[in-house]
């Protein structure tokens, strides 16, 4: 067999690659501290305080909440619901007082007689709201929960204001104090500009404006609770919960509620009346 020669133009051998020294590992990822009850409003990006208006409070900071969260019996839902912010535009107030209404089960309930075209929200998807009119004059919201069909919902007694409060002084010139702003459910519509056109409205979505929020403000681990304000029936109940000593829980802090016999009752005539919540539809 020939033997070939070696050639003079062999090439020289190929160096070794230099190794590449392996990325490190990220740091992991603190989670976001959970704020205490009754801290300020932390608005991420942003060098703001409480009282500054907030632009979009789903992108500087709190979040939509979870429909999951709703989607439980409204008996349930509603103390988780305090210090939650409920927000229209620049408007926002902290949940400090709610009432449930367990659906067809629940004499107080706009629910209890059954689907109506005034009731219908109530028993759709959980996260929407729930706007009725009483006494001819005002609005009051709920936050619907529950499995659809179920009609079971959380009336927003009381909100604290966190943003917007003078648009909220401007819509509530029968207020004297700031704590009457909102000390109320139908004061709570009218400070945050809520009135039945809002009914329906997505409160996960905001596809009307409206939003319920989460900051990372706990619910208080034990809330005060007392029977509900307002009603003639149900009255045996505890299922309206609050921060107690907050100074924007309605004046109803009593556990004893007021005989409206049937439910209907005379409406006081005052500059500012105070509101009946949902109660037996007529």
């Amino acid at each position: 067999m020939p033997s070939w020669p070696a050639s003079s133009s062999a090439c020289p051998p190929i160096a070794p690659a230099t190794p590449v020294e392996p990325t490190p590992p990220a740091p992991p990822i603190e989670p976001a501290p959970r704020r205490p009850a009754g801290a300020p409003l932390a608005v991420v990006g942003r060098n703001r305080s409480v009282g500054d208006p907030v632009s979009d409070p789903r992108r500087v900071g709190p979040a939509p909440v979870h429909r999951s969260l709703l989607a439980a019996d409204g008996r349930a839902v509603a103390p988780l619901l305090l210090n939650k912010l409920l927000a229209h535009g620049d408007v926002v107030g902290r949940i400090v007082e709610v009432e449930a209404y367990a659906g067809i089960e629940d004499p107080a309930s706009h629910a209890h007689r059954g689907k109506t075209a005034r009731n219908a929200t109530m028993f759709g998807a959980a996260g929407h709201l729930y706007v009725y009119f009483t006494y001819g004059m005002h609005w009051c919201a709920n936050v619907v929960c529950g499995e659809p069909g179920t009609a079971t919902a959380v009336l927003i007694r009381a909100v604290a204001p966190v943003a917007g409060i003078d648009v909220m002084r401007s819509r509530r010139l029968a207020a004297r104090r700031d704590r009457d702003l909102t000390n109320g459910p139908a004061k709570v519509c009218q400070a945050l500009g809520i009135d039945g056109g809002f009914d329906g409205a997505d409160l996960v979505t905001g596809d009307r404006g409206v939003l319920l929020l989460d900051d990372g403000t706990e619910p208080p681990d034990r809330p005060a609770t007392s029977v509900r304000v307002g009603i003639s029936v149900g009255i045996e109940h505890e299922w309206r919960w609050f921060i107690a000593d907050d100074p924007f829980v309605s004046s109803a802090r009593g556990t004893r509620p007021r005989d409206r016999g049937a439910g209907i009752g005379e409406v006081p005539r005052s500059a500012d009346p105070p509101t009946r919540t949902q109660g037996p539809v007529s």
